[in-house]
């Protein structure tokens, strides 16, 4: 029995104890049970805002009002054994460089409740991020050459070629692959130059391009340099696309076609004059007429379903044609047109 009752008190108070041990009260007043850091700094990049985390940089679009009470916070540092911890933070900015954190820090240890203060100080640090540093360097792995065959790519292509590498680039940024970034685009006289960060980008940005404009890309690398023991190279993406393109017009002996795809060494096509889709050679074109992107709204003045009036939007003359089976108009309607000399083809 005696030696039960020594077992359940506290062999430096005297007071009860829940273990033979010290009671709670004697441990925690023992136990430092939170420290805090004296000092913490957070570098961001003056750049694009990027947060330096130990040597990793990760994008972030925080302001510093919310960015200040997590970078106090990180200052404490909890004994194991508390549980349910808090911190209170009140930020008080000294300079641009300079803030102080006044920290109300609460927890359970040992069961019981406890509570302490501390201030840190916040220094602001500016540096230029890795991804900044080499746009501002002019560093670049490669660029994607867009041409195309035999003649210089429309705007429309030059646009959504731009379009797709932009798009690529948001979606590789958004994934965290900070240095796949676009340095430079610069549209020339027979085509559009993409200049990338990575090869991984310059990849994905060819794939896109060839996949919505069709074409090919072939790679071409340039040994220049080595680091680290490591061949480094710069890769040119040349991406050619197909001498026809989606929406061209073409004629072939007095018939119309509209182009829907372009396939190695053919054509999948529309017939203007019967609405039938057909596959046709390249070698077997006469000539392209245009793009039906630029074709230009003819008024239908009549339409009684075997013929129609059109005015011709450039002499306000009224032209009678044949009705098309492929296309339903009616008097008032506006058709979309493209010129051959004289003649107007009628697109969809």
């Amino acid at each position: 029995m005696k030696k039960d009752i020594q077992r359940n008190f506290c062999p430096k108070c005297g007071n009860p104890s829940e273990t033979d041990g010290l009671c709670s009260q004697c441990r925690i007043g023992s136990t430092p049970w939170f420290t805090c850091d004296n000092r913490v700094k957070n570098t961001t990049c003056p750049g694009c805002g990027a947060i330096k985390v130990v040597n990793t940089w990760t994008d972030s679009v925080a302001e510093r009002a919310y960015t200040g009470p997590e970078i106090a916070k990180s200052a404490v540092h909890f004994h194991p054994d508390v549980k349910k911890p808090t911190i209170g933070v009140s930020i008080q900015d000294l300079s641009p460089n300079r803030s102080r954190g006044t920290l109300v820090v609460r927890g359970l240890l040992y069961n019981k409740p406890v509570q302490g203060t501390c201030t840190v100080e916040i220094l602001w640090h500016k540096e230029q991020c890795d991804r900044c540093n080499r746009i501002s360097g002019s560093y670049y792995e490669g660029v994607v050459q867009v041409r195309a065959d035999e003649r210089i790519p429309s705007t429309f292509e030059i646009q959504t070629a731009a379009s797709i590498a932009q798009q690529v680039e948001d979606n590789l940024q958004a994934g965290g692959e900070r240095l796949s970034f676009i340095s430079d685009m610069n549209e020339i006289h027979d085509g559009i130059d993409i200049i990338v960060g990575s090869q991984h980008i310059g990849l994905l940005i060819a794939q896109g391009i060839v996949a919505r404009l069709g074409g090919r890309y072939t790679t071409h690398p340039k040994l220049v340099g080595e680091k680290n023991g490591r061949q480094l190279f710069r890769v040119t993406f040349s991406v050619r696309l197909p001498q026809f393109q989606k929406n061209d017009v073409i004629k072939i002996r007095n018939r119309y076609f509209e182009v829907l795809r372009v396939e190695s060494g053919h054509l999948q096509v529309i017939d203007l004059g019967d609405g039938n889709v057909k596959s046709i050679r390249e070698d077997d074109i006469g000539k392209i007429i245009g793009n039906s992107r630029n074709a230009e709204p003819g008024l239908v003045v009549f339409a009684d379903g075997k013929n129609m009036g059109i005015m011709d939007p450039v002499s306000n003359r009224t032209r009678e044609y044949a009705q098309l089976k492929w296309l339903d108009v009616r008097a008032g309607d506006h058709i979309r047109l493209l010129r051959d000399d004289d003649q107007m083809v009628f697109v969809r």
